[in-house]
């Protein structure tokens, strides 16, 4: 009796930590191919709710903003209107209770005294490179600063590079790992992967695969990878996972993880994804380290960064699939753009992803 009770008390301490709640379950393929979407039902949240326009949109002509008003560097191509409509949505999706002086002095509008302004003004020439640039990855959806911001000043997902340790002892210098953090799927993993993966355009390279399972100097069969690497690549894949709310299935195949031809078209988008959130980084966050303040830097002086959960939020797509960008034209405009000059999105895979034969 002693011995049943402890297997059935050591059977509940291990499953404590399982998510014991009612699943469903989506075919992603041929059956017995190992392609299910699997899903708590709890997670289905009202993700499609998007903050209405602040009021009907303008009709198009009338006077250029950059002639209406002073100092504007980035939205001068758009008319006067279209630019008040603009501001005032912006004020709505990152500024809802500070208002218009959350970036502006309204003793001098054109005034860049506060970092708000400025950080501001990049984030729009970053907003519309996204959704002029990387169509790849947003499609025809695009994405506004509600996308990440969600009335927030700061996007409540977000990163910075980690606080370094100490090289000259072990004691207390875990070396990224066994630290477990919402970003890492609360696992073991190595929490640096961002800082390697995401930062710029110069960051690793995230595929670390090979046709042999341990190190060897044969050509045929040359394997340079470490433990250690594919850690750090485990690592990014098990935020992306969480980031948008899918298993590993959603873009490979269990048949062979490496495949392209068998992996589902949505590697694809996650390949340009991850080298659009470096653009983003490197380009346009990384250069406003010398704007922000103190108080707005990570532990080694670096801005907060994006990641997949920043947009995504625990959902395949940001806000359910809602497209918010067609009621602001301003934020992905057909002809040329005053904005500064950013890095071409990529050529496509080496191998493109196919649907399954």
């Amino acid at each position: 009796m002693l011995l049943r009770l402890g297997a059935v008390l050591a059977g509940a301490a291990l499953l404590g930590a399982c998510q014991l709640e009612t699943k469903s379950v989506a075919q992603n393929g041929y059956r017995g191919t190992g392609m299910d979407q699997i899903h708590l039902v709890s997670d289905k949240k009202k993700v499609g709710e998007v903050p209405p326009p602040p009021y009907d949109p303008p009709k198009p002509g009338g006077k250029p903003a950059r002639e209406a008003y002073q100092n504007v560097q980035v939205l001068g191509d758009i008319s006067e209107d279209e630019f008040s409509y603009t501001m005032a949505a912006i004020t709505q999706w990152i500024a809802p209770e500070q208002g218009c002086n959350y970036c502006h002095n309204p003793a001098n509008m054109a005034s860049d005294e506060l970092y708000t302004k400025k950080v501001a003004r990049r984030m729009l020439q970053m907003t519309r490179n996204i959704n002029t640039g990387w169509t790849q990855h947003v499609k025809q959806t695009g994405v506004t600063c509600y996308t990440c911001h969600r009335g927030q000043a700061v996007p409540s997902e977000n990163w910075a590079l980690p606080a370094k340790g100490n090289p000259d002892t072990i004691l207390g210098n875990k070396h990224g790992q066994n630290a477990p953090l919402a970003t890492t799927a609360y696992s073991s993993l190595p929490n640096e992967a961002f800082a390697k993966y995401l930062l710029d355009a110069k960051s690793s390279n995230i595929r670390v695969q090979s046709n042999y399972s341990h190190p060897s100097g044969y050509a045929a069969t040359a394997n340079k990878t470490t433990t250690m690497e594919t850690e750090g690549t485990y690592s990014l894949m098990m935020h992306t996972s969480s980031a948008l709310g899918v298993n590993c299935t959603f873009c490979h195949n269990a048949g062979s993880f490496q495949a392209w031809n068998m992996s589902t078209p949505k590697r694809v988008g996650a390949w340009y994804g991850y080298r659009m959130v470096r653009n983003i980084n490197g380009e346009y966050i990384g250069s406003l380290a010398s704007v922000f303040p103190k108080h707005r830097l990570g532990p080694q002086g670096d801005p907060l960064k994006v990641n997949c959960a920043t947009c995504h939020r625990g959902v395949n797509k940001p806000l359910g699939g809602v497209s918010m960008v067609k009621d602001y034209p301003a934020l992905r405009p057909t002809g040329p753009m005053i904005t500064a000059a950013a890095a071409p999105a990529p050529a496509a895979p080496a191998a493109a992803a196919t649907k399954m034969p």
